[in-house]
């Protein structure tokens, strides 16, 4: 059965200060992970991460597989209200099984050991490394892009202020999980402001009745319905970070509460958002100059800001760096949980004893990551680790539907009609089985290096004996001790 077997054993914030305060005295405080995610900061982390490079690099992908301008704005719904059945899905986890971890503790609670050790694998060696070159590649494009205009900038150049940006957010969250916080909300409003300076002039053109690149909207003559589910891929990959909340469940203020209200809130906000901004570049630019272009949101602004072009991308390259810092933020939840859980070695589930950061399993992350952005291509990286996402997103939902069967008598305090978790899966197995016939070869690589899990697997029991040795000299180097509280 699940190990978990009621929302209602989540401590709260209160509960758990209080027992540090007691263990401890009022002299020194215990380390674990505080519940520091009010609502506000709950919103400000979906959309903050939701809201990255995706709508700024994406639309180029999924108007090149959907074939023509109408059927791309009607992908970019279709991923909106599919991503929003997937949140929905995952909340009704995250309010049932308290554990932080997201993808890794589901699969674990609802499907076992093994596909929970093989979303692991794929996710530090593969998914988390590619999805933030991925972003941080954009962040580094769109920062210096204006520098070299109207020539396109080296690409060493990019590749060297990617690593500068994804290093400097690496050292935040070791640093401090409130300021990592509070930084997200100042980059979630700012993106909010780049948002309305995308959509505002479009609509403007609109207005003035000047609708000529939509009036062969649904032209049928380049429509490719084999490439579609590459278009749903560039557009599910913009709405990707719906999930980051329910990997720190435990660091959540109220999470009954507070997951459903705003994963909802978010979804609804960024659907509308993304629509709109879509509407607006196609009534700026023609279909051929999106893809033409290399970075859509620098060749919208070139020609609807002629005066202040250039502060466009600046405010992309800072909503990428919102992204980022929620992407980092969320995923070494993921290590730690697993950690906790002896399916890696034990360093990675302790904290800093000052910063109360999970500082190992951050660090963690930093040469895969460079490692992709340096050989990395970018529209090639999202096909790469597109497959093995969502592949396991789909197992997760399927193990919702699996987990409610077997355990009824769970409590569950946000509970969803099962046709949304249903309908969701059947997409996210269609998408992924129709990849490997559009996109053989990265979708064939990325299955592949999942597959590298099972040996790894069957290792994992001896890896953590094989670092013992290694592990107190790395405490005493990193000043990190094991939780000293239950959070769950």
């Amino acid at each position: 059965g699940g190990r978990q077997r009621s929302g209602d054993q989540a401590r709260s914030g209160e509960k758990v200060q209080g027992e540090a305060r007691q263990r401890h005295g009022e002299g020194k405080e215990a380390v674990f992970l505080r519940k520091k995610i009010t609502l506000v900061r709950a919103i400000a982390l979906i959309i903050g991460t939701v809201i990255g490079s995706g709508i700024f690099i994406a639309p180029k992908g999924v108007l090149q597989n959907s074939g023509n301008v109408g059927l791309s704005l009607v992908v970019w719904l279709a991923c909106g209200v599919l991503s929003l059945f997937g949140a929905l899905s995952y909340a009704d986890l995250g309010t049932s099984i308290t554990k932080s971890g997201g993808h890794y503790i589901y699969l674990l609670e609802t499907l076992g050991p093994l596909p929970a050790f093989l979303r692991l694998w794929a996710e530090f060696v593969m998914i988390r490394p590619a999805v933030i070159a991925v972003v941080s590649l954009a962040f580094g494009r769109y920062l210096i892009e204006p520098l070299f205009a109207p020539c396109h900038a080296p690409a060493l150049a990019v590749k060297l202020v990617t690593i500068t940006g994804i290093s400097l957010i690496i050292a935040l969250n070791c640093w401090s999980v409130s300021w990592s916080a509070n930084i997200q909300t100042v980059l979630t409003v700012l993106k909010m402001v780049t948002i309305g300076l995308i959509i505002v002039p479009g609509m403007l053109v609109l207005a003035e009745g000047k609708k000529s690149n939509f009036q062969h909207a649904f032209d049928t003559s380049s429509l490719a319905l084999d490439k579609l589910p590459l278009a749903f891929y560039s557009g599910m990959f913009a709405y990707g970070g719906w999930f980051y909340v329910n990997f720190v469940t435990e660091e959540i203020i109220n999470p009954e509460r507070n997951i459903p209200l705003s994963v909802i809130v978010s979804l609804l906000i960024v659907t509308l958002g993304y629509l709109l901004i879509n509407v607006s570049y196609y009534a700026v630019l023609t279909a051929e100059e999106v893809l033409a272009s290399e970075a859509v949101a620098v060749s919208f602004a070139d020609r609807a800001f002629k005066s202040i072009s250039s502060a466009i991308p600046v405010l992309v390259a800072l909503s990428c760096f919102g992204s980022l810092n929620g992407g980092v933020f969320a995923a070494a939840r993921m290590l730690f949980a697993a950690s906790r859980e002896g399916q890696w070695p034990l360093l990675f589930s302790m904290i800093h004893r000052r910063r109360n950061t999970p500082f190992p399993a951050l660090l963690l992350m930093l040469p895969l990551i460079f490692l992709m952005v340096l050989i990395g291509d970018l529209y090639g990286l999202l096909s790469f680790f597109s497959f093995s996402r969502w592949l396991f997103i789909g197992l997760v939902t399927l193990g919702l539907m699996i987990h409610r069967y077997r355990h009824p008598e769970i409590s569950r305090p946000f509970k969803v009609p099962l046709f949304i978790p249903l309908v969701f899966t059947i997409m996210c197995f269609f998408i992924v089985g129709m990849s490997l016939y559009s996109d053989p070869v990265n979708t064939g690589i990325s299955c592949a290096i999942t597959l590298t899990g099972l040996p790894c697997f069957l290792l994992h029991l001896f890896i953590p004996l094989c670092l013992d040795s290694m592990t107190v000299k790395l405490q005493v180097l990193m000043e990190v001790i094991p939780q000293e509280i239950q959070t769950y």
